[in-house]
């Protein structure tokens, strides 16, 4: 009797673990996505292989680009008399000892002497304040001219963190929001003369080198200010990672089937612009989604399934959840095919597993029942 309820519970124990296996394969064909060739292309999908890398954590801060005060020029006249020649306006560009206006003098002559003013620097024209034929003198600001190739990048740090900012070492990645192709480097000059009250700030100043044509003052910058330095940390790009803060995941590239991707769920740590910080759930050399991971979490209907892939990649016939056929499964299809091919119906009823996992369990429990009044019996008897 003992052995036959051994026998039945290890059966039961192999039901049980190959209906796990199933959930497994369910989960699995639930979390795949499959695209064609086209559906790659459009959606743009590109990979990057999970590594273990130098990561900066960082704090975040706004703030804005001023001009270095070297790098402001005044075109002005010596001599008074009037403008009789104007050869740039806001917004030209002018070059060093370029002649841009020209000053008929007040002196007698015919015609009167006229001098020649020169922009004092490489840069563009931020301001007029003249016009043609006005009358100008040793005091009069004729056009205002900045140079932008330096420029410096101010933020707005909180108080409490500005000691862990460091003058001449601490370093900073600043994004300006009316270029969002380019991003600078630059490092920490100095901090403002006084803090804000109202917002509990203080300015930290950042020297800007190799700047664009395109950067003016005052313009809104965001600045990620590296803090903390850690090697060998397992990161990401920032936008692979999907989901809200109670479920994130990433795609990851299926290892063997080609076009495919699968939903992986992970644990994350810091963040900061570039990169998350990995915690749990990949290794290093997953190929994760970057580009085109979020149009994939709404891909997941219309493509080929994970059925589908598997017969094509292997060259056999797969469940609907994507696992190998068992010898039982294989058998049934047969007979389903055979009954098809002579008009029957091949009716294998529903839930065969569920069926036959009803029936070990109460013949499991008849024997479990018997083993125990046979037990009864053999104390009475003694």
């Amino acid at each position: 009797m003992n052995k036959t309820i051994s026998i039945l519970i290890a059966l039961l124990i192999t039901a049980v673990a190959g209906r796990s296996a199933g959930e497994g394969n369910a989960q699995r064909a639930a979390n795949t996505v499959i695209l064609d060739e086209t559906g790659v292309r459009n959606l743009g999908i590109e990979t990057v292989p999970v590594m273990e890398t130098d990561f900066e954590d960082t704090l975040f801060a706004l703030g804005r680009i001023e001009v270095i005060p070297s790098r402001r020029g005044i075109v002005s006249s010596r001599i008074a008399g009037r403008i009789v020649s104007i050869n740039a306006f806001e917004g030209d560009s002018v070059a060093k000892d370029q002649v841009i206006v020209r000053v008929e003098s007040r002196q007698p002559g015919n015609p009167p002497p006229t001098v020649d003013l020169k922009s004092p620097m490489d840069g563009f024209v931020v301001s007029a304040h003249a016009s043609l034929g006005d009358p100008v003198g040793p005091d009069s600001h004729i056009l205002e001219i900045i140079d932008m190739r330096e420029a410096y990048a101010v933020a707005r740090v909180p108080e409490d963190q500005a000691g862990r900012l460091v003058p001449g070492v601490t370093e900073a990645r600043i994004r300006i929001a009316a270029l969002p192709g380019e991003s600078y480097r630059g490092k920490l000059l100095r901090f403002g003369t006084s803090a804000d009250r109202e917002s509990g700030t203080i300015d930290a100043i950042f020297q800007l080198k190799d700047l664009s044509d395109n950067v003016r003052p005052a313009m809104r910058a965001e600045f990620s200010i590296v803090i903390d330095h850690r090697e060998n940390v397992m990161a990401v790009p920032r936008e692979s990672l999907q989901g809200d803060s109670a479920n994130r995941f990433v795609f990851v590239k299926d290892f063997e089937l080609a076009n495919a991707f699968v939903k992986a769920p992970v644990q994350t740590g810091e963040k900061n612009d570039r990169y998350v910080e990995i915690l749990n759930g990949l290794f290093p050399g997953d190929e994760v989604v970057t580009k085109g991971a979020y149009p994939l979490v709404f891909a997941g209907g219309g493509g080929i399934s994970l059925k589908e892939a598997l017969d094509a990649a292997h060259g056999h016939e797969h469940a609907e959840d994507g696992s190998e056929l068992t010898a039982a499964q294989k058998a049934q299809r047969a007979a389903e095919a055979r009954a098809a091919a002579g008009g029957g119906t091949g009716g294998a009823g529903a839930g065969p597993l569920t069926i036959f996992l009803g029936i070990l369990c109460t013949l499991l429990a008849l024997l479990l029942g018997l083993s125990v009044m046979r037990g009864r019996a053999r104390r009475v008897s003694t």
